[in-house]
């Protein structure tokens, strides 16, 4: 308690000097320091009480409960404070610089004692933020760890790939090396099947065309021979209609000359058989007829 006395002799101290200094006129420093005396002696007994509050384990809820109450009526004099100091301040720009400071001042002392008792009365709620914060921090670093192990494991994984595909690439390399010798190969060896069989063609090709020249020359041969045949056959036709022809008009000529012939030996042998008919005479007697002899 003494020390409590101490605390509120030299805040009280403290209070009259900002009322003095103020040079406020005596009745209202004297209201300044009625109404803002108690709050004062109120911090002086917080501020010792609040020391004795150290929450350090879960299990202090008596102290937490303290710090609580502590925190809660300080909590309604800062706010009693503030009311006083607007009520105050009205009277007079001199009264609110006095009622400023004097406020401010109480404030200072208040709001430190305020915030330690919250932090005591909220030592679960701190700890447990702690904790979470702990908890929040690990699992950053946890997951920042496992974000470098992924990235590390990627790029190990890139790097296997990457060297995989300049294998993969020099193999590819190296057969299509192989493959374009051997394509080259079998370009070569199709150019040369291609000349052999041009070549044959061109040979094949020629001695068909040597073929053709000596099969058209033969058949113009055999044309010229089968023409000169058909005309020597023709003329020696020809020949022959006209010797038939010549010997048909022959043998016509000989059977008409035979025929005139004839009827001039007809007409001969006529005339003679008349000559002899008439030189005939007829027997008297026998009535033979006959041709008298010549004497």
């Amino acid at each position: 308690m003494s020390e409590a006395k101490d605390i509120a002799v030299v805040e009280d101290s403290r209070l009259k000097d900002l009322v003095e200094k103020s040079e406020l006129e005596s009745t209202k420093a004297a209201i300044l320091l009625q109404r803002f005396g108690d709050y004062f002696k109120v911090a002086a007994e917080w501020e010792i009480k609040a020391k004795a509050i150290t929450v350090t384990d879960a299990s202090q809820t008596s102290d937490m409960a303290m710090a609580r109450i502590g925190r809660l009526e300080l909590r309604q004099k800062r706010i009693a404070i503030e009311h006083t100091r607007k009520e105050l301040k009205e009277q007079s720009l001199r009264e609110g610089k006095a009622i400023d400071g004097i406020a401010n001042v109480l404030k200072g002392v208040i709001v430190p004692i305020e915030e330690y008792l919250d932090k005591q009365e909220k030592f679960v709620e701190r700890k447990e933020a702690a904790e979470a914060a702990t908890a929040k921090a690990e699992e950053e670093a946890q997951a920042e760890r496992d974000r470098i192990a992924k990235e590390e494991a990627e790029r190990k994984e890139q790097e296997r790939i990457r060297l995989e595909n300049e294998r993969l690439k020099k193999e590819a390399e190296a057969k299509e090396k192989a493959l374009a010798k051997e394509r080259a190969k079998v370009e070569a060896e199709k150019e040369a099947a291609e000349k052999k069989a041009r070549e044959e063609r061109e040979a094949a090709e020629k001695a068909r065309l040597e073929a053709e020249r000596k099969a058209s020359e033969e058949k113009e041969q055999i044309e010229t021979a089968a023409r000169v045949e058909r005309e020597k056959i023709q003329a020696e036709k020809e020949a022959i209609e006209r010797k038939a022809q010549q010997d048909k008009e022959a043998a016509e000529k000989k059977v008409q000359a035979e025929r005139k012939k004839a009827r001039e030996l007809k007409i001969e042998q006529e005339r003679i058989e008349a000559e002899r008919k008439a030189a005939e005479i007829e027997c008297p007697y026998c009535h033979e007829r006959f041709i008298p002899k010549e004497i």
